[in-house]
């Protein structure tokens, strides 16, 4: 994985991908790609050359999708990117793939209240 990025998340069940970065300094991270189709495959095809790790969770990626390109995700998903980077710093330190650090699933919690308000 590229220092100060977030791995690109594979397509979902509708064939979409976001990828993040992450910085020292940054507020929070920021939408620097995304798309449906033939982009979503584009991008985690460069995230894989690029030795990127590529994390699947269709929930997260519905929700980042919503965020525009080039803006920092909101605040209601901070627990969740920080949960997939913990994870992604254990994975790389030779940790677990399987787990988070804590022994919980690997795949980030999404935070319900901003399920229920994403639109329908």
């Amino acid at each position: 994985m590229a220092a100060g990025d977030l791995p690109p998340s594979p397509p979902s069940p509708r064939g979409e991908a976001v990828a993040l970065t992450y910085g020292a300094g940054d507020a929070a991270p920021r939408v620097v790609a995304k798309g449906r189709g033939l982009v979503a495959r584009e991008i985690i095809e460069r995230a894989r050359e690029a030795g990127v790790f590529v994390h699947e969770s269709p929930e997260l990626v519905g929700l980042l999708m919503q965020v525009d390109l080039d803006a920092r995700i909101p605040p209601e998903l901070y627990v969740a990117i920080a949960e997939l980077l913990a994870w992604l710093y254990s994975v790389e330190q030779g940790g677990n793939v399987a787990a988070l650090p804590d022994g919980r699933s690997a795949a980030p919690a999404i935070p319900t209240d901003f399920i229920r308000s994403r639109p329908a």
